[in-house]
C-alpha cells in the first residue's frame, strides 16, 4: 500500500521535475553563452511575479492556455487528439469579431455573450469538421487538424487583408486588422491592470468539465470510449457519435479562447499573417498545459499559470541576460518535451502497475479443481 501511495504522489508531481530538469539544461546553456543562471531565473521569476501588473500580465498569458487545455481534456478523454486549437482559436476570434463590427451601437450587455457564443460555435464548427471525417471516412484527426490549422490562417488573413480591414488606416502601411471594437465591448478588468473577466471565466468554465466529463452521463461515455472503444461499442456506445462531440467540444473551448483573447487583449482581430501572430501560440501551448496537468482540467488551471509564468518572465530573462531571443524559444521547447516525455513515461508506469497488480490477485475459488489440489 505504502508502495502504492509514493508511486501515485511521484507520478502527480512528475511534470514539476520534468520543468525543473528542463530548467536545469537551460541553466546549462545559459552557462555556455556566458550568462549567470541564477540571474537569469531570478529574472523570470520577477517578471512572472515581481509586481501587481507582472501577476496580471501572467494569468492574462495562462487565460487562452487554460481554455485550450480544457478542451484537449476534453478530445484526450475521449480517445482523441487535438491538434487544431490555433486555427479554432482563429475561427472562434473572427466569428466573435464579426459580431461586434456588424453590432458596434449595441448594448455591451448583449454583444459581448453573444460574441463568447459565436467564438464557442466558431471554433465548435472548426473542432467539427476533423471528427466527421475521422468517425465518417477514418481520416487521421492529427493530420486533418494541423491542416485546418493552415486553412485557418489563409481565410484569416483574406478576410483581414479584404473585407474585414480597417479602412482607415494610411493606404500605403495597411496592417492586417479590423477597427477597434466599441470600449463597451471590453471584458470588465477585475482589478485596475490588464487582467480581465475571462480568466474568471476560465477558471469557471474548469469546473464544469469537470463535472461534465465526471458527473454526466455524457461525459461518462466520452470517457468510456476514451478508455476502449471496442468495449463502449459492445456496451452500446455510438463510439463515432461521441468522438465527434470530443473534438467539437474540444474545439468550441479553443474558439472561446479566440473571443476572449479579441474581448479582453487585443479588442480586435489582428495578425502579422500567421496563426501565432495572434494567438501567441497559445493553440500549441495550451496542449503542453493539459498534459502537465495529467489531462485533467482541473490539473490544468495551475499548469496553465505554470506556463503563463514562464512565458511572460521569459522576456524579462532575455532583457537581463541579454541572450538572443532563439534561447528563449528553445527553454520553452525543453520544457515541452520533457513534460511531453514525462507523461509518456508516466503511462507506461501506469501499465507496468497494472500488470503486476493483475498477476498478484489471488486465483479464484471457482478455478480451483480436485486435479489441482492434489490427492491427499
Amino acid at each position: 500500500m505504502n508502495r502504492l501511495r509514493l508511486d501515485h504522489f511521484f507520478d502527480v508531481f512528475l511534470p514539476v521535475l520534468a520543468t525543473l530538469a528542463a530548467l536545469a539544461v537551460g541553466a546549462i546553456m545559459l552557462l555556455l553563452m556566458g550568462a549567470n543562471p541564477m540571474t537569469g531565473y531570478a529574472a523570470l521569476l520577477e517578471g512572472a511575479f515581481g509586481s501587481a501588473n507582472a501577476l496580471a500580465d501572467t494569468l492574462v498569458k495562462a487565460t487562452p492556455l487554460l481554455l485550450v487545455g480544457l478542451g484537449i481534456c476534453i478530445a484526450f478523454r475521449g480517445g482523441v487528439i487535438n491538434i487544431g486549437g490555433e486555427g479554432q482559436m482563429i475561427l472562434g476570434a473572427l466569428a466573435a469579431t464579426i459580431v461586434g463590427l456588424v453590432m458596434p451601437d449595441a448594448p455591451g450587455l448583449l454583444v459581448v455573450p453573444l460574441a463568447m457564443i459565436a467564438g464557442f460555435l466558431g471554433g465548435a464548427l472548426w473542432g467539427g469538421i476533423p471528427g466527421y471525417l475521422k468517425a465518417r471516412f477514418n481520416v487521421n484527426e492529427i493530420l486533418s487538424t494541423i491542416m485546418m490549422n493552415v486553412i485557418a490562417v489563409q481565410l484569416m488573413n483574406l478576410l483581414l487583408r479584404g473585407p474585414m480591414i480597417d479602412v482607415d488606416q494610411p493606404s500605403a502601411a495597411r496592417i492586417p486588422q479590423t477597427v477597434r471594437l466599441s470600449p463597451a465591448f471590453d471584458l470588465p478588468r477585475l482589478v485596475p491592470t490588464r487582467l480581465h473577466l475571462g480568466a474568471a471565466i476560465a477558471v469557471v468554465l474548469a469546473f464544469v468539465v469537470y463535472f461534465f466529463l465526471w458527473r454526466t452521463t455524457i461525459g461518462y461515455r466520452i470517457r468510456a470510449v476514451g478508455l476502449n472503444q471496442f468495449a463502449s461499442r459492445y456496451a452500446g456506445i455510438n463510439v463515432n457519435r461521441y468522438m465527434v462531440l470530443s473534438l467539437l467540444l474540444s474545439g468550441a473551448m479553443a474558439g472561446l479562447a479566440g473571443a476572449v483573447q479579441v474581448y479582453g487583449v487585443n479588442h480586435r482581430m489582428v495578425t502579422d499573417g500567421t496563426a501565432a501572430g495572434f494567438t501567441g501560440a497559445a493553440g500549441y501551448n495550451g496542449i503542453v498545459a493539459a498534459l502537465f496537468g495529467q489531462l485533467h482540467p482541473i490539473g490544468a488551471i495551475p499548469a496553465s499559470f505554470l506556463f503563463g509564468a514562464l512565458l511572460v518572465g521569459a522576456n524579462k530573462l532575455q532583457r537581463v541576460t541579454q541572450v538572443p531571443a532563439a534561447l528563449i524559444t528553445t527553454l520553452n521547447g525543453l520544457v515541452v518535451i520533457f513534460v511531453v516525455s514525462s507523461d509518456i513515461w508516466r503511462r507506461r508506469r501506469a501499465q507496468q502497475r497494472a500488470v503486476v497488480e493483475l498477476a498478484a490477485e489471488p486465483e479464484p475459488i471457482s478455478a480451483i479443481t480436485p486435479d489441482s489440489v492434489g490427492a491427499d
